[in-house]
């Protein structure tokens, strides 16, 4: 009997030894992996704010072994973090979050870390947005106005085209001027205005020859009549004596007859 009571005795003590080794997992626990070399070099890089070194050591830890999850927490709150002086890196920060959870699905922090994984995803899209640097926004805005210049070029060139289908003379209309930095304006020819004079156009006595106006470019000729002078002609033109003498050097002033022809300035 006492032989059966050690037998039970010993039976029941190796199911317990089965029963707590089955509930331990066979990778290395969390104190296990907390205790790993580089593990235990990257808290201490944290403790003295040395975050390059810290990531540097979980890596290595990672590497030394991938499962782990302990370090992989650690390296994705490093990689989330934008208050430690390291560029944040959401991609690194959901991978490792997300190993975490692989090897540690019931952990107490489980719930927490699929929030934080969550963030990062939110954090990594907005990075995949277009930046808003001042040079892309100095860029876009010069494409803008290049594109108001263009379309004004072409509002331009379409509205003397139609002027072109009209009646109107061509000599009267002009092309849009094209000017590479300033805005397109149509051009239209304007005659130019006629300035009065200030003093009344001499009267033509009844029975003298009516002088046509002329252009500007076109010299003017006079044939003198009977009792003409020179300053009756100065008077008839409304220009100078010194002038008229001045546009005929080789008449004598004093000394004209009737049928010369005679410049007028």
């Amino acid at each position: 009997m006492k032989f059966l009571a050690s037998l039970s005795r010993c039976a029941l003590t190796v199911l317990l030894c089965v029963l707590v080794n089955g509930c331990v997992p066979s990778s290395q626990g969390s104190l296990e992996e907390e205790k790993e070399p580089h593990f235990l070099e990257g808290k201490h890089a944290l403790m003295v704010m040395d975050y390059a070194g810290a990531i540097a050591e979980f890596e290595k830890a990672v590497k030394a072994n991938p499962e782990n999850a302990s370090a992989h927490f650690e390296l994705a709150l490093l990689c989330e973090k934008q208050d430690n002086g390291i560029e944040p890196d959401p991609a690194a920060a959901i991978y490792h979050y997300q190993q975490f959870l692989k090897l540690r699905p019931n952990a107490n922090t489980a719930d927490e870390v699929r929030g934080r994984i969550t963030n990062c995803k939110q954090d990594l899209a907005k990075g995949l947005s277009l930046p808003s640097s001042p040079s892309i926004q100095h860029d876009l805005e010069q494409l803008i106005q290049e594109n108001k210049r263009l379309q004004t070029e072409v509002d331009q060139w379409r509205a003397w085209y139609k002027v072109q289908q009209t009646n109107r003379p061509a000599s009267q209309v002009l092309a849009p001027t094209i000017q590479p930095t300033q805005t397109v304006q149509y051009v239209e020819h304007v005659q130019q205005p006629v300035v009065a004079r200030t003093n009344p156009p001499p009267r033509v006595p009844s029975g003298s020859p009516r002088v046509s106006p002329r252009p500007a470019s076109v010299r003017t000729t006079y044939i003198v009549q009977s009792r003409d002078t020179f300053a009756s002609i100065s008077r008839k033109f409304n220009v100078k004596l010194d002038s008229l003498a001045a546009a005929n050097p080789g008449i004598d002033a004093r000394r004209i007859h009737p049928g010369q022809v005679v410049n007028i300035p």
